[in-house]
């Protein structure tokens, strides 16, 4: 097993830092991983705002639910989905974005390749020692965050990363069976033994973590209810606030 396989197999999301800066070599070299990822067509269709300014995180982190480690972390990064410089070449070449106004694809593409940048830019900060953890609040006070950042139309904040230097080690999070993740050749879709028998695992992993009676079947139950009903509200008119919502999906 390489040292690349090693580092990402031993992922854990790190919520406490030390109080010491992240070295602008290190975070250039994480930011310039990220760009160097896949994308659809090169159209390079994500821009990261780092955030350093201790105001400025304090804030993002109310809107953020009050998530602390925003606010301890000394980078957090939020990474947009940024149809702006489309909408550049489409004056320069006298083409409309008209996909942006017809079809959902261009959304698919925007998040997927954010998703893309933000694995790459945890596999590149965890390998040069750094913590890291995923905030997919940023989207909670969506047109909050925009004003917050100055992000043009077109541009639009899906997830957030704190980047520190690790004052703790989390543990590893177990996962569900590989089964229920590698299908052969078509989906299977009875996984309910495979969930079954990771809600006892996680159930042991909270056990481990301080939980004193967790429920047995604690991952299903907060997976259902995280899905229940919309977790994060306004997302469709913040979406069409940036013009990156498609006219037939409009209120």
């Amino acid at each position: 097993m390489n040292a690349v396989i090693q580092s990402l197999l031993a992922h854990r999301s790190v919520r406490a830092y030390k109080d010491a800066p992240v070295e602008e070599d290190r975070l250039e070299l994480v930011l310039r991983a990220a760009q160097a990822a896949p994308n659809w067509i090169n159209g390079q269709q994500v821009s990261i705002v780092v955030v350093r300014d201790p105001a400025r995180k304090a804030k993002l982190a109310d809107l953020c639910n009050r998530q602390k480690h925003i606010d301890e972390a000394p980078v957090f990064l939020v990474f947009c989905i940024d149809f702006h410089r489309l909408r550049l070449a489409g004056e320069l070449e006298q083409l409309a974005p008209g996909a942006l106004e017809e079809d959902l694809d261009p959304l698919i593409v925007g998040a997927t390749d954010v998703g893309i940048a933000l694995g790459t830019a945890v596999a590149a900060a965890e390998s040069l020692g750094l913590g890291t953890v995923p905030i997919g609040s940023i989207r909670r006070h969506a047109l909050e965050v925009i004003r917050e950042l100055r992000l043009p139309e077109y541009v639009f904040p899906v997830c957030g990363l704190c980047i520190g230097h690790p004052a703790e080690d989390p543990g590893l999070k177990p996962r569900l069976p590989l089964e229920s993740f590698r299908h052969a050749e078509t989906y299977k879709p009875d996984q309910r033994p495979l969930m079954e028998r990771y809600n006892a695992v996680y159930a042991e992993y909270l056990k481990r973590r301080g939980e004193a009676s967790p429920a047995p079947n604690a991952w299903t139950r907060r997976i259902a209810s995280f899905y229940h009903k919309p977790y994060y509200e306004g997302i469709i008119g913040a979406l069409a606030h940036q013009k990156l919502l498609p006219r037939a999906f409009r209120r």
